[in-house]
């Protein structure tokens, strides 16, 4: 693992590593779930079936003429929605039928964490898990995992990926948030940090980045937030560093 003393994190790196991350977390995904992970040098897709679809992570700002000729190919013939990641926001993909917004990438040097003032568990097995699908799912509107079906979105084999680590927050042992955290290279990566409705405005959302960044308080942690999410990162240390672009054919 990279010494953080050593090789200090800058803003100017987060998308780079937020890039590096997102191509490890979604490879796991992909690979847990069954589905085809496709590695180049300026991207990563993994494409899914007609419900997860199709994910196409930018490892680089300055893609070939093959490479996008590759991602055009694969947005053409994807089962399922379409959903693309420009750390960078230097490759412009709107011919290829998707919209774009842009979210903040941000960066969180060591330090240490506060505990959480609800109890936050990694999970460790299928009823956690699913309870963790259940909170995401909710919180982000995921319809495309309608009907639900257990272990679709984050499958029981996702939990053996390296450095890949789920967390849930539970009151009362209802589990009301959850987080998803990976660690590679040296550096660390929150996504699909959410809560149920019923959690809105409760602190559950903070308990649940304190309690999964403990693990990472060593490290730097790069995460993309939503325009609501900023106030509450930064709080809990992380600082803007960069416009991500994404793309999506929900967009179009």
């Amino acid at each position: 693992m990279t010494n953080p003393t050593r090789t200090p994190a800058r803003l100017a790196d987060a998308p780079r590593l937020q890039a590096r991350n997102s191509a490890a977390f979604w490879a796991a995904t992909g690979r847990s779930r069954g589905h085809e992970v496709i590695v180049r040098r300026g991207f990563l897709a993994v494409a899914g079936d007609e419900r997860a679809g199709l994910r196409v992570l930018i490892q680089e700002p300055d893609l070939t003429a093959d490479e996008l000729a590759e991602m055009a190919e694969l947005v053409r013939g994807a089962s399922g929605p379409v959903d693309m990641e420009d750390p960078f926001s230097a490759t412009e993909l709107g011919h290829l039928g998707v919209g774009s917004w842009q979210m903040p990438i941000m960066l969180r040097p060591p330090g240490a964490v506060e505990a959480p003032a609800v109890a936050v568990q990694q999970v460790r097995d299928d009823a956690a898990l699913q309870g963790a699908e259940g909170a995401v799912i909710e919180s982000f509107g995921l319809d495309r995992f309608e009907p639900y079906r257990p272990g679709e979105m984050f499958p029981l084999a996702l939990l053996d990926e390296p450095g890949v680590a789920i967390f849930v927050a539970r009151v009362d042992g209802e589990v009301l948030g959850a987080c998803v955290t990976v660690a590679a290279n040296g550096f660390g990566s929150h996504y699909w940090v959410g809560t149920t409705e019923a959690a809105r405005s409760r602190g559950i959302g903070r308990a649940v980045m304190l309690g999964s960044l403990a693990p990472l308080a060593q490290i730097p942690v790069t995460l993309t937030a939503s325009k609501l999410g900023v106030p509450l990162y930064e709080k809990l240390g992380f600082a803007s560093a960069a416009m991500s672009t994404w793309w999506s054919s929900s967009r179009a």
